[in-house]
């Protein structure tokens, strides 16, 4: 335990030295954040944050394999590395291109996909993951194998893209991840995960520093994915993929409003919410502050993490 939480810190030591250093190559680099017109006047005022301080944390990915080298690591800093390559390239065409669009929506869910399923193949092929999915009172629920596959991509390319909305305001998903992955850290008995977990934390604290309000840089999509799809995998390899509604709360709140946002406008031309992801409803209907916002989610988040702790460890 104790050389896991050096190794941890030794992550944050790392990403609070080097982020500075990121962030000048950035603004030399003139790899700024476009901003969405349709966004409140407080967000226009960021226009020019570098973008894609996300890469700071490939250091955790560094560390993790320096003292874990081991397959279930590799596969870990893999899901990390192939997600994060996604919101690069996404990253980089915002950020050269001044398009806050990015790369095609459509581009992105099929690398997603690919990825995802290569993944997935190699978890059964050389760990050994189960096609059941774990109850409650210890029944499970098996399943042929490619109906697992079929609802494990629909999952975690949903879930990773959930996390991926969650990223709208500074500091925001950092503050929610932490939680989940320190979750991970308690319920694992594999030394791997375990390590994981805290590396990330240590790095996500690290960047914290630099990306809590006024935010000096933004992860970027190259940060938001490669955390969303690596507590997506984390879930399936720990085999608690039913405590997903509580554990991922706030992702898939973030998410289910955009989507509901979409279904209303469509059938009565009115907004359901001042604008989505909801986050943004907070401060434009009620006014709250960004930090507001990010510690009452990160609260809630907290919260939902404890019941699922609870869930895991008394009634699973």
């Amino acid at each position: 335990m104790s050389s896991m939480l050096g190794v941890s810190g030794l992550a944050f030591l790392l990403v609070t030295l080097f982020t500075p250093l990121l962030i000048w190559g950035l603004r030399t680099l003139k790899l700024m954040q476009p901003i969405r017109t349709e966004l409140p006047p407080d967000h226009q005022a960021k226009r020019g944050t570098p973008l894609m301080a996300g890469l700071i944390l490939l250091i955790g990915i560094i560390v993790s394999l320096q003292f874990h080298p081991d397959p279930l690591m590799i596969f870990l800093c893999s899901t990390f590395l192939l997600f994060s390559s996604i919101g690069f390239m996404d990253d980089f065409k915002k950020a050269v291109f001044q398009d806050p669009s990015g790369i095609s929506g459509r581009m992105k869910l099929v690398f997603q996909f690919l990825f995802t399923g290569g993944l997935l193949l190699v978890l059964f092929r050389y760990f050994s993951l189960s096609s059941d999915i774990d109850l409650l009172g210890g029944y499970s629920l098996q399943l042929p194998i490619a109906v697992y596959v079929i609802i494990m991509l629909l999952f975690i390319v949903g879930s990773a893209n959930a996390i991926n909305f969650t990223d709208g305001l500074d500091g925001l998903l950092i503050n929610v991840s932490i939680p989940t992955y320190f979750f991970f850290f308690l319920i694992s008995d594999k030394p791997e995960v375990q390590a994981f977990s805290l590396v990330m934390i240590g790095c996500l604290l690290g960047l914290l520093l630099y990306n809590i309000y006024p935010a000096r840089a933004f992860m970027g999509d190259t940060g938001s994915l490669a955390i969303g799809g690596s507590l997506s995998f984390l879930a399936v390899i720990e085999k608690v993929e039913i405590l997903i509604p509580l554990l991922f709360f706030i992702y898939l709140a973030e998410q289910l409003s955009v989507i509901l946002q979409v279904w209303y406008y469509k059938r009565t031309k009115l907004r359901l919410f001042r604008m989505t992801p909801i986050h943004f409803h907070f401060s434009l209907k009620y006014g709250w502050s960004e930090n507001k916002i990010v510690v009452i989610f990160g609260f809630v988040s907290w919260f939902m993490v404890f019941l699922s702790w609870l869930i895991a460890r008394y009634v699973m």
